[in-house]
Order: C-alpha cells, then sequence, then structure tokens
C-alpha cells in the first residue's frame, strides 16, 4: 500500500471514530502539515512570534479533540487543517493585540491573497478574518475557496475536488471573493 492509500485508509479510520488512527496518521501528514504552516507563516509580519512547529503542535491540538470528523480524502484533511491555522492566527494576532493596547496588528499584503492592485495595501489579520465571515454569511463556498486557496495553499483544482465543485466554480468564486474582500479591507 502506497502511501497516498495508507493515508486513505487512516483518515477513514479516524473518521469512524478510531483515535488511534490520528496518532498514526499524524507522521504521514506532518511534512505537508510543515509546508502548509511555513507557507502561511511566511506571509505574515516578520516580527511574528508564533513559529512554524507550534503552529503545526497547535492545529495537532485543535484537531485531535474532533469529537466526529467525516473527512472524504487527504485534501479535505488539509482544509481542515487550513481552517484549524486560521482560527490559531486570529487568535494569535487578537491576543497579541490585546496584550499590546492596540499595537502591532499581523499584517499581510492583499496582493498576497492575489489581488491585484496598484499599490501594496496591508490588512490585519484580524480584520481579513472579521471580512471572511462577513463573506461566509453571504456565500459560504466563497469563503471557503479563499480559506483552501490562501490559507492552504491549495490550487485551484485541489480546491475544487476538496469542495466537490468544477474547476470552473472555484476560479469564479475565487474571482468575486477576492474582489468583495478587496472592496471590504480597503474602505
Amino acid at each position: 500500500m502506497n502511501q497516498t492509500q495508507q493515508i486513505t485508509v487512516l483518515l477513514r479510520e479516524w473518521s469512524e471514530g478510531k483515535r488511534e488512527a490520528f496518532n498514526e496518521l499524524l507522521p504521514l501528514v506532518y511534512d505537508e502539515l510543515h509546508k502548509q504552516a511555513k507557507r502561511y507563516l511566511r506571509k505574515e509580519n516578520p516580527n511574528h512570534t508564533l513559529q512554524t512547529t507550534a503552529l503545526i503542535h497547535e492545529v495537532y491540538l485543535k484537531l485531535v479533540e474532533q469529537k466526529s470528523v467525516d473527512l472524504q480524502n487527504r485534501t479535505h484533511f488539509f482544509a481542515i487543517a487550513a481552517n484549524a491555522m486560521r482560527q490559531i492566527l486570529v487568535d494569535h494576532a487578537r491576543t497579541k493585540h490585546r496584550d499590546k493596547r492596540g499595537g502591532d496588528d499581523v499584517k499581510i499584503s492583499l496582493e498576497e491573497i492575489g489581488f491585484v492592485v496598484s499599490n501594496q495595501i496591508n490588512v490585519d489579520l484580524i480584520a481579513l478574518d472579521e471580512a471572511l465571515k462577513r463573506l461566509e454569511e453571504l456565500d459560504v463556498q466563497q469563503t471557503r475557496v479563499v480559506e483552501l486557496r490562501y490559507f492552504s495553499g491549495l490550487s485551484l483544482e485541489e480546491t475544487a475536488e476538496a469542495l466537490h465543485i468544477s474547476r470552473a466554480t472555484a476560479a469564479r468564486d475565487w474571482a468575486i471573493a477576492k474582489a468583495w474582500l478587496h472592496r471590504e479591507l480597503t474602505r
């Protein structure tokens, strides 16, 4: 059995409630989680205090706490991990912001989300999270596309697969969500 098949079997077992399957799964997906976390943290403020390994460990704790997990495949697992990373990083940014009473917000470039803007506009991670929550009230699928593309670094094809939609739909939702977020974040 190759590694992809082994991951699928372990994901299925974990979904069925076998918690020990998650412990067997982690070493198989650790490298990809590390790449995902590193890719995301590279987009963060250089003064960001959360390290890649710490982020992965926080994701592990969030995932292992899940009572009922219904994972369809490897892509779906990494989508859930991306969502967990987003929550952890936003919580971290809020704590840092609160600790410094309005101190250094975690800034990210809109260009890094894929927006085409004439000049580089920075927004803080908390503002992006709040905008994504507002977008989720309007269109859950577009929000998931942003999470998968930006937070998880999935391609349009992988995003479409994870959401069980066509690539064209994923591309359209990505374009619409980027435009909507651009408008929200540059008001």
